[in-house]
């Protein structure tokens, strides 16, 4: 895409028959992809007579259509000296305990200090290289964490290691346990929770069972303690690795995730007088076959100090755990 920032604008003429608006642009757009285009559309830098609309919206005579592609941001990542919490370390991976407010790569504004940022900082210390296969963004990256969650989090330093894990997180042969603090309790001690999700259809950030485009999801759970009826202290195990799964999961069984003000509104950031820092979500355990030397490795991670504070703070407020 350009360097620069760039305004095209067109005007269906009398003569143009209806179509989607991404097949209208990628005909006469072809420097673009029609993928770059539907982003582009959902990202609100493409509008039809001022109007935000969908990839599929069909174009009449006499719309007005505004394509704006914005400059991009540099994707030179650069090394920065960011605490690292090291598990694991060997030739071929690392394996970390991230910490909360820590953004795993680089995006549109987090370009600096993320976890590759401390990554590439951390190898220049001999340490070796990340696999290439993520690209310039996400070197090492198999999979990720949300910003505010915490937890066990593995890394590739070479791609052979690289795909050998990525199978493993396809086939559902990896091993994880997250824990959770939620809004109420459910009403079983344990259960399962299968529902397909895709990307929502009105909210297109948020995740839900709202979606053009469901794909299969499944989460067990198992009430490790009850804070009265106010909020529970859950362990999770996902079936499958869906975006925002175990968030959108506890949602849709009315026991959102504490301080996940995405999917559970206002009502999950304040416990009676009860601040929460922050979603309370933490990826306990994480287990898989190591790609060199074919082993089982299992990590865990403790529960970090803020959530364990949020639990004290609930028995102290009277909402005596069971």
């Amino acid at each position: 895409m350009p360097h620069v920032e760039t305004r095209t604008e067109f005007i269906i003429t009398a003569g143009e028959s209806p179509k989607r608006l991404d097949h209208f642009l990628a005909n006469r757009e072809p420097y673009y992809s029609r993928t770059a285009l539907q982003r582009l559309i959902e990202e609100g830098h493409i509008t039809v007579d001022g109007q935000m609309v969908k990839p599929s919206h069909k174009v009449k005579p006499g719309d007005k259509i505004l394509l704006v592609v914005p400059r991009p941001e540099p994707l030179a990542i650069q090394p920065e000296p960011i605490p690292l919490h090291i598990l694991h370390e060997d030739e071929v991976l690392l394996v970390l305990n991230k910490s909360a407010g820590l953004v795993v790569h680089p995006a549109p504004g987090h370009w600096t200090g993320t976890m590759v940022n401390a990554l590439l900082h951390h190898m220049q210390s001999g340490e070796g290289h990340l696999s290439s296969i993520g690209g310039r963004e996400r070197p090492g990256l198999v999979h990720r964490l949300d910003k505010e969650t915490t937890g066990v989090l593995v890394v590739a330093k070479t791609d052979q290691a690289h795909q050998h894990l990525s199978a493993q997180f396809k086939e559902h042969t990896i091993s994880r346990l997250y824990e959770a603090l939620v809004w109420g309790a459910p009403k079983k001690g344990e259960g399962r929770i299968e529902l397909a999700i895709g990307r929502d259809i009105k909210d297109r950030k948020t995740f839900s069972a709202r979606t053009t485009r469901p794909k299969d999801s499944l989460t067990t759970y198992k009430i490790i303690e009850r804070f009265g009826k106010v909020a529970a202290h859950v362990a999770l195990t996902p079936g499958t690795g869906r975006t925002h799964q175990l968030r959108v999961h506890l949602k849709a069984i009315d026991c959102p995730i504490l301080g996940d003000q995405t999917y559970g509104g206002k009502k999950v950031m304040k416990i009676g007088d009860i601040e929460i820092p922050r979603v309370m979500l933490h990826a306990k355990v994480l287990g898989f076959v190591h790609p060199l030397t074919k082993q089982v490795m299992k990590f865990s991670a403790p529960l970090p100090e803020d959530m364990e504070t949020v639990c004290q703070d609930l028995t102290n407020q009277g909402a005596t755990p069971s």
